[in-house]
């Protein structure tokens, strides 16, 4: 058994957590920039948790609270010129991935002053300001990754910057995901879903990899029924922090797949919620496995009786509605078949028709 693993960032888990750990802030520097959106940290009371740390440490603060769902390039710059005036020298995100991984970029943008949304993705190995994650959905695992997913409105699509940016310090607390609707909570535990599951039936799997999503797996199996329901409790909400955040540990070291890839053109250009826009297409992407036996696995796990079993209880937390033309089709087909990272990561040969499938019977019907 051989594997190479990097978990760089500490992660305190727990009710209370800030409150109970705010002198972890002393040593991050003297002026933060808080990265969130316009409305929800407010609401669930992590901005304000985060602000009496603040103040209890005598820390200057500016709050950068422009954030929208799958932040654009544009805003990346906005919330760095900010932190670049104010002389911030670390950040702070709080929120869903959006908002974390917008605070990856910004820290990266702040401390490296020749970087605009201009020529963002031409550099290699650059440095950010100390990150801190404050997580409020469980879903994307940001606090725990190095990746950081903008929109890149000038090519019409979702990127990662290429750089590895992982937060210093992540702070969970499933209070701050007691007020989500119930179809939001569903969306982002259906993104933790795919992480785990394209983690795992992954070229770059490892036994320990394996044995992380497995436990994920069933962290999520504790909280699915709830899911199906729309009726969670706070063991549910733990559970399902968890499992987003183990599951982020997974992609950060073997990357997602295929869905992934074909997921984002769904978000950019049909405005599917990132979860689901992944998750739809998931009954048809598993019809694609020859090998069985970690898909068993997971079928198992979840207390299913078959794959039709898994793919109908998918389809119930993760149908869209979306008018599509075939032209779309093939053009999505064209990007995910070009996308080399995505395709290398997934563990068999699939080909362009497969592909092509995979979107035509998830988004408009079987008939081919």
């Amino acid at each position: 058994m051989k594997f190479n693993l990097n978990v760089p960032t500490e992660i305190i888990f727990g009710e209370d957590v800030i409150k109970n750990n705010y002198i972890k802030f002393e040593d991050e520097g003297n002026v933060a920039l808080i990265v969130t959106g316009n409305k929800s940290s407010k609401f669930n009371g992590a901005l304000k948790d985060v602000l009496d740390a603040l103040d209890r440490l005598n820390k200057d603060y500016y709050i950068f609270d422009k954030v929208e769902e799958n932040p654009s390039l544009e805003t990346i710059e906005k919330g760095s010129s900010l932190g670049r005036g104010v002389n911030a020298d670390f950040v702070i995100g709080i929120g869903g991935g959006s908002s974390l991984d917008a605070a990856k970029a910004i820290a990266m943008m702040i401390r490296n002053k020749n970087v605009t949304k201009e020529n963002i993705f031409d550099f290699k190995d650059l440095e950010a300001l100390p990150v801190i994650a404050i997580p409020t959905t469980s879903g994307t695992g940001s606090e725990v990754t190095q990746y950081s997913i903008v929109t890149d409105n000038k090519n019409h699509t979702k990127r990662n910057l290429g750089q590895t940016i992982y937060p210093k310090i992540a702070f969970l607390d499933p209070k701050y995901t007691e007020k989500l609707s119930v179809q939001i909570t569903r969306n982002t535990a259906m993104d933790a879903f795919s992480h785990i599951v394209e983690g795992y039936l992954n070229s770059n799997s490892t036994e320990y990899t394996d044995k992380l999503a497995i436990e994920a797996l069933k962290y999520f199996s504790e909280a699915l029924d709830s899911l199906l329901k729309g009726d969670f409790s706070r063991k549910d909400r733990e559970n399902m922090m968890i499992a987003s955040t183990i599951a982020g540990g997974i992609i950060a070291h073997n990357g997602t797949s295929i869905p992934h890839g074909m997921g984002y053109a769904l978000t950019y250009n049909k405005g599917i919620p990132h979860g689901l826009s992944n998750c739809c297409l998931y009954p048809e992407y598993l019809k694609t496995f020859k090998d069985h036996k970690k898909l068993n696995n997971i079928i198992s796990i979840l207390g299913f009786s078959s794959l039709k079993d898994l793919n109908k209880n998918i389809k119930r937390l993760s149908t869209v509605n979306v008018k599509i033309s075939e032209d779309e089709i093939k053009e999505y087909t064209d990007n995910i078949w070009n996308n080399k990272e995505k395709l290398k990561n997934h563990p068999e040969e699939i080909t362009y028709d497969e592909l092509y499938k995979i979107y035509y019977n998830s988004l408009i019907g079987s008939n081919i």
